[in-house]
């Protein structure tokens, strides 16, 4: 028992022992990091004080140099300062010195007007005594010519408006044939190298169209049962068939060329597949209209090409592919605008002007004959509004406006498209001409000439392109014939509608016959 509470009692001092180790222990190790921190603290105070004075340093050396800078730029500032106000002090001395100088031209032009003022008086009164001593002088005139002023001034006039009437005439005479040389010389060089660089074959379009058939029987299923093909045919498409004895053949009869197309399209497919009835004619006509608007595209697209034209709407390129199937007296209006554009282009590029914009608006200028069909309006103005619908430059919407004297043309390349068109129209076969038009033109031309005073007979020639007319020499002589002949050919101009130039010849003769007995 008593081995054990000594046991009890040495553990026990031995753990009071440990716990006062442990306590001195650390406290002494708190004792040494309280050392340590101070010392930290210490060494941080120190740095600190030190990068302290290291940047009171550098903000001392910056602000030496600011001001160093600052007082380099007040310098500089007082200088400039100085200059301004010694420009400034110059022109003033200057403003001064013109102030002078103006000060002493107002005083002489003060002192000149004077003089001028009494100068005018004393002229004036000149004048007065003048004017006294004429009244006087035309007094004694009259009462010595026994002439009053008023027949005197008549007199006068009557010869000087008979004298200046012959010499305007034929001064007009010189002009003239001088301006017909130079103006024929210049424009024919330059409208037969136009013609020569743009050649195009001469089209001429029917208004009916052949279809060979493979054999005479092909008729009969063509008219159907009862004749339902035939009608069907006819509905759908819009042209008239005639069948009749010729071998082997059949024609489609229409004034619109699409129509017609598409139906010769339409029924040799038929004739290719063999299946001939009303269902059939209508799916192939309709799958034939699809081919057809592409191969309109087609067209548009390739006169573009040849003209080497870009950037073209899409739906004005189908328009210009649907000329193709347009005519106008015969002439193939696509083939038309083209050889129009090629024209103007060729004349612009050797005047000066934009050959592309030129081309353009020649190809553009009869654009609305694709559709006049189908609106209300002039081709004119049916291709004036398309144009301004697609943005087209101003200069091709005047082109299409004037090409026809419509409206005033405002640009040479409208001025250009016009002769271009009329060049196209009126070379030999472009165009047919009915016979009653032709003779009207005729009969128009010699009434025109008849009508003038002094005329004795007229005479249009050469198919409508001259006139010659016959003057009274009693009534007309040689100076006033060009006077008629110009009169003439104004009125041509103004009231006739006329393909190409007319020749406007005005002949005077005066024969004396004597018999010898």
């Amino acid at each position: 028992m008593p081995n054990v509470m000594g046991s009890i009692l040495l553990v026990l001092v031995g753990l009071i022992v440990g716990i006062i180790v442990m306590f001195i222990f650390n406290l002494i190790r708190k004792n040494s990091a309280t050392n340590k921190a101070d010392k930290i603290l210490e060494r941080a105070r120190i740095d600190g004080e030190k990068i302290k004075k290291d940047y009171i340093l550098e903000a001392k050396e910056e602000i030496n140099e600011l001001k160093i800078k600052t007082d380099e730029e007040l310098k500089e500032k007082k200088a400039e300062v100085k200059e301004a106000e010694n420009r400034i002090i110059n022109r003033e001395e200057n403003i001064d010195r013109r102030d002078a100088n103006i000060q002493k031209r107002e005083n002489l032009l003060d002192e000149k007007e004077k003089k001028i003022l009494d100068k005018q008086k004393d002229i004036q009164e000149q004048e007065a005594n003048v004017e006294k001593i004429k009244e006087k002088q035309l007094e004694l005139l009259e009462k010595i010519s026994g002439y009053s002023k008023e027949k005197a001034r008549e007199l006068v006039l009557k010869n000087v408006e008979e004298t200046m009437t012959l010499e305007i005439a034929s001064y007009i005479k010189e002009k003239e044939a001088e301006a017909k040389l130079e103006v024929d010389k210049k424009s024919k060089n330059l409208l037969v190298e136009s013609m020569q660089k743009y050649a195009s074959d001469v089209v001429e379009e029917q208004t009916v169209t052949v279809v060979n058939l493979p054999s005479d029987d092909m008729k009969g299923r063509i008219i159907g049962r009862e004749g339902r093909n035939i009608r069907t045919i006819e509905a759908v498409t819009g042209v008239d068939l005639i069948i009749d004895d010729t071998p082997e053949a059949i024609v489609l009869s229409s004034f619109d060329p699409l129509r017609r197309e598409i139906a010769r399209i339409t029924i040799e497919t038929l004739i290719k597949d063999g299946r001939i009835h009303p269902a059939r004619i209508e799916e192939i006509y309709d799958k034939t209209c699809k081919e057809m608007k592409e191969k309109i595209i087609e067209y548009g697209q390739n006169a573009l090409f040849e003209l080497g034209l870009t950037k073209v709407e899409p739906e004005i390129v189908e328009l210009i592919g649907k000329l193709q199937f347009r005519t106008s007296y015969g002439q193939n209006a696509l083939k038309h605008s083209i050889e129009v554009a090629s024209l103007a282009g060729i004349m612009a590029g050797e005047l000066g002007e934009n050959e592309i914009l030129a081309k353009r608006a020649g190809l553009l200028h009869d654009i609305g004959k694709s559709v006049d069909h189908e609106m209300e309006g002039s081709h004119v103005e049916i291709g004036a509004s398309i144009a301004k619908k697609y943005k087209e430059s101003d200069v091709v919407i005047n082109t299409i406006e004037s090409h026809h004297g419509d409206t005033e043309p405002t640009c040479v390349i409208a001025e250009l498209v016009a002769i271009a068109d009329t060049l196209s129209a009126t070379r030999p076969g472009a165009r047919n001409d009915s016979l009653e038009n032709y003779v009207q033109r005729l009969h128009d031309l010699e009434n025109i000439a008849n009508d003038q005073k002094g005329v004795d007979t007229a005479f249009a020639m050469q198919a409508g392109r001259e006139l010659r007319v016959i003057v009274k020499p009693e009534e007309i002589n040689d100076l006033e014939s060009h006077k008629v002949a110009r009169d003439i050919k104004k009125r041509i101009e103004d009231e006739l509608q006329y393909p190409g130039t007319i020749k406007v010849t005005v002949i005077r003769e005066t024969r004396a016959v004597e018999e010898a007995k």
